[in-house]
């Protein structure tokens, strides 16, 4: 059986979307070969957090401080503020339980340069790479990756360049990945999952484009109390 710490995102969130339809989680454990416990404390953290992704690695001294010094600089931004600006990420859905969701590794303050991208591809199972961008009253729409993985360079060239000034913030202090993980628990509730890429490309596609524009716009408009957050905890991860 699965351990917690193994269980891929879009697992999880398959999981979530389960027992938020009202069944139990003794059936939802048998339903997926993963111990009672597991399942349990998957749920317990989602009710506590609001998300069921994977918790962030330990932040380290020296990107702790470049965390703090980025939050100090935008401390005095309103919503308005923020409501200017685009946010962008990528993500990757699975619909097997023993993948790793991260194909770029990104080191805060340096995100994207060349030596921080990972040239890997550890995905030898069903699944897709998205992109998107979220901002006050707008999104765009959902990027599929093509040709399963992307290289560093084709990341940078393809995506950041063209479309976006660099977000220099770490993981949990962007917005959207909030929304990546609404957007696998809806895929996750559908009347009938997707069971291969055709079906995962189409129920992403669908449910993102379903997703409420205020969930969207209270997540951006969280930004405000993110960073005062992080100033204020002056430690790793905010609890976002």
């Amino acid at each position: 059986m699965s351990s917690l710490h193994h269980i891929a995102d879009f697992m999880r969130g398959r999981i979530i979307g389960r027992i938020e339809e009202g069944r139990k989680i003794t059936d939802v454990a048998r339903e997926f070969d993963i111990a009672h416990s597991v399942v349990s404390r998957l749920w317990k953290s989602f009710k506590t957090t609001g998300m069921c992704s994977r918790r962030h690695g330990e932040v380290v001294l020296e990107h702790r401080t470049a965390r703090l010094q980025w939050c100090r600089e935008h401390h005095n931004w309103t919503e308005q503020d923020w409501a200017c600006v685009l946010f962008s990420d990528e993500s990757r859905f699975s619909l097997s339980s023993d993948c790793r969701r991260q194909l770029i590794w990104r080191e805060s303050g340096t995100a994207y340069r060349p030596e921080n991208i990972q040239e890997k591809d550890r995905y030898p199972t069903c699944s897709i790479m998205v992109w998107a961008d979220i901002m006050i009253n707008g999104r765009t729409r959902l990027h599929v990756i093509a040709n399963e993985t992307m290289t560093g360079q084709r990341y940078i060239d393809e995506v950041l360049l063209p479309h976006v000034r660099l977000f220099r913030g770490a993981v949990d202090l962007n917005p959207i990945e909030n929304v990546w993980d609404a957007l696998g628990r809806q895929v996750a509730g559908r009347n009938y999952p997707p069971t291969n890429k055709n079906t995962l490309i189409r129920a992403l596609t669908e449910e993102w484009d379903k997703l409420p524009q205020q969930l969207l716009d209270n997540v951006v408009q969280s930004m405000v109390r993110r960073v005062e957050c992080c100033i204020t905890l002056h430690v790793g991860h905010i609890p976002y």
